[in-house]
């Protein structure tokens, strides 16, 4: 074979795709039993519900070009996701928005709060809660607390496991109020599920003669040589650790049938500062699937540790983001090896942007060669 790629989560199956359609011959290999990756999802055959084990995936783009590509190999339902926070009591929207000003404070507060966000910043914008703070107004410092505290601070604290006095705050910046009664949390052109699921359309994205598939193998199992690598696993682990572990944070998922018909108003709800989890999945919603039944997902988030569970979120700081040079450094050294997606080039990236990323990729490889 010419080329290998490693991993069948949506990264690789794009480049197997996009190589495949130029004639060249792939095999993918994935050391798990199942494609797609942490999209991976699956029919429960009791409720016959559609379950996103490694936690929800909502697939949201600008980028037209993105959304048609993937929709040769899928149809779409449609879909926002509208989540909402349990906190003091209320259930409530988020991000925090004009409407939760309303679910939390009196009328008479909220609609003063309201007209002075539109008087300072205009409707329709995200206003960072830094930028409130540095505002003069009494009204506007007393909601950038009020959201940090709320919101941010303790669901931040269980997400990565770090102490208040830990917190970037350059990341606290970043938390916003969205001066808007739009509920969606994405503001996205192109948003949606696939309708048979994350796994079909890898499926179908895979669907070549080109390419070859083995699932449950380990790339240092194989003993054979390829022109090409396409590694989409962890770039420490594909050298040995020599200069250190990558930090991650991970989750664990305690996902239950309940004999009931839902369990909550939306798909997720999260939970800033009750319990040791941060948000209950109802997957049910995702596509509008009926049940007397229904399945959630309890998330915790945990430390990861190798061999005992799996990588989620890239830990980066300027410490990391050194180590991480260091290995990027060492695979500029070999010819035709490439690291892709988010492990191979320890960024967290949405859906959207790793197909990009695949595009400039393929371009470089062959479009600028012709």
């Amino acid at each position: 074979m010419k080329n290998i790629i490693v991993g069948a989560g949506i990264s690789g199956a794009v480049l197997a795709n996009l190589l495949a359609g130029k004639g060249e011959n792939v095999l993918v290999i994935d050391r798990r039993t199942t494609l797609a990756g942490n999209s991976y999802d699956y029919k429960d055959k009791e409720t016959n519900i559609t379950v996103h084990k490694y936690g929800p995936h909502i697939f949201h783009t600008n980028n037209k070009e993105v959304w048609d590509y993937l929709s040769k190999f899928t149809k779409w339902h449609f879909f926002f996701l509208k989540p909402n926070a349990i906190f003091e009591g209320n259930v409530c929207n988020i991000p925090f928005n004009l409407n939760t000003l309303y679910q939390v404070f009196s009328n008479s507060m909220a609609q003063r709060i309201e007209e002075k966000l539109i008087s300072n910043y205009g409707y329709g914008v995200k206003v960072p809660i830094l930028t409130l703070k540095e505002n003069d107004d009494n009204d506007l410092k007393f909601l950038s607390d009020y959201v940090y505290e709320h919101m941010f601070k303790n669901y931040t604290m269980k997400q990565w496991g770090l102490k208040p006095e830990e917190i970037d705050p350059a990341v606290t910046a970043r938390v916003p109020v969205y001066i808007s009664h739009d509920n969606r949390y994405f503001q996205d052109k192109y948003q949606g599920i696939p309708l048979n699921g994350y796994t079909k359309m890898v499926e179908n994205l895979l669907k070549h003669p080109n390419i070859k598939i083995k699932l449950g193998v380990d790339y240092k199992d194989l003993k054979v040589n390829f022109d090409r690598v396409f590694y989409s696993g962890a770039i420490d682990e594909y050298f040995d650790y020599k200069y250190g572990e990558l930090p991650y944070r991970s989750l664990r998922f305690d996902t239950q049938i309940l004999n009931k018909e839902y369990y909550q108003k939306t798909v997720v709800t999260n939970y800033p500062n009750n319990y040791d989890f941060t948000r209950i999945t109802e997957h049910k919603y995702f596509l509008d699937e009926k049940s007397d039944k229904t399945i959630i997902s309890v998330e915790y988030p945990e430390e990861f540790k190798l061999g005992e569970n799996e990588r989620y979120y890239p830990i980066t700081d300027a410490k990391t983001k050194e180590l991480y040079e260091k290995y990027k450094q060492e695979a500029e050294k070999l010819e035709g090896l490439y690291f892709i997606g988010r492990l191979g080039e320890y960024k967290y990236y949405n859906m959207d942007l790793a197909v990009e990323k695949i595009f400039e990729l393929y371009s470089k490889l062959f479009v600028k060669n012709n």
